[in-house]
């Protein structure tokens, strides 16, 4: 029976009252303390490099450790990445915000960047701090970034690292596709426009470090994400075009395969998912994976009536991850 609604489910402040004002809100004027991370930058297999912030206070061995993965064109510096560091440093967490190749705000080495299936690059950071000594692991991942861990999970099926004990994702695209179409709708323009902005800034520098392999002429005719994907992140990564990209790596066909208890949690009203991915009809068949459809929220918003420094995402999965929690089940 999986959990598809936990008591109390989120409810939006009334001036809040629909899914871009839940979303846009917290993206833009959340203010949260100053945290000051321990940056590195992790060499990969490849020699390429991702840049990691570490909230560290205790030997990684002393203390249950937080691995997070932010979502499309964000960072480990994201309002609701540094909110869930917070919350978990105070319950005694050790915690890792990386970020994806291209990220941090230094273009990576290789022509390649991050996409939403690139889990050899999470397998590489988790496989880092297993090496120096991490014995208690939790994962959390936010829209692409959720899309990512949950892969990874549902790639490593019945072999996955002991110490992984659990995981949550928000606003996940589980079906990159339909996603995709959903975005580029007119209502949701704005979020368009904006993810592209940084997007084509960067394939742009690339055309500039490998000009043969990237054509400039093709980026001023890109109008939206899933053009984005058909002729840079696809064949960047070794897909096809879009299509290809996107079924091969939606995350929606690994949750079955998922051993470690994994918390989803996508609101409704979220502008950036379609019906596929609110698939409560599918639960039923996922033994480790629990859904959670709460009908606001918006995109990585879940800002609540009684703020008080912390989001209700954020308190969500401290009581997920510290079985603090009241769950209502469905047959």
């Amino acid at each position: 029976m999986p959990l598809i609604q936990s008591a109390p489910s989120y409810q939006p402040p009334f001036w809040l009252p629909e899914g871009h004002t839940q979303s846009m809100y917290t993206a833009l004027f959340r203010k949260i303390p100053h945290l000051t991370p321990r940056r590195e930058r992790l060499i990969l297999s490849d020699q390429d490099f991702v840049d990691l912030d570490w909230y560290v206070d205790a030997p990684l061995s002393d203390k249950p450790l937080l691995i997070i993965s932010h979502g499309l064109e964000g960072s480990s510096q994201a309002q609701y990445v540094r909110g869930l560091v917070k919350t978990m440093i105070a319950q005694g967490f050790n915690a890792l915000a990386w970020n994806f190749r291209s990220c941090s705000g230094v273009m990576n080495n290789k022509l390649r960047f991050y996409h939403s299936g690139a889990t050899e690059d999470l397998e590489e950071v988790i496989q880092t701090c297993v090496d120096r000594g991490a014995n208690c692991i939790y994962l959390a991942g936010f829209s692409l970034g959720g899309n990512l861990t949950l892969k990874w999970l549902g790639e490593q099926g019945q072999n996955h690292p002991n110490l992984i004990r659990k995981a949550v994702a928000f606003s996940v695209p589980l079906h990159l596709s339909s996603s995709s179409r959903k975005l580029a709708r007119r209502e949701n323009g704005l979020y368009t426009h904006r993810f592209l902005q940084t997007l084509l800034s960067k394939a742009k520098e690339k055309a500039v470090l490998f000009p043969t392999a990237v054509d400039v002429a093709i980026l001023q005719r890109i109008k939206t994400l899933r053009e984005f994907d058909d002729v840079i992140t696809g064949p960047l990564h070794g897909f096809k075009d879009a299509e290809d990209y996107y079924e091969q790596n939606s995350a929606l066909y690994f949750l079955d395969k998922i051993q470690v208890p994994t918390l989803v949690v996508n609101a409704q009203n979220d502008p950036f998912l379609s019906p596929e991915c609110l698939p409560a009809s599918l639960a039923s068949t996922w033994k480790n994976v629990f859904l959670e459809l709460p009908t606001q929220g918006g995109h990585c918003g879940f800002y609540p009536s009684d703020y008080r420094g912390t989001l209700w995402s954020e308190q969500r999965a401290m009581n997920w991850f510290l079985n603090k929690e009241t769950i209502n089940y469905v047959e």
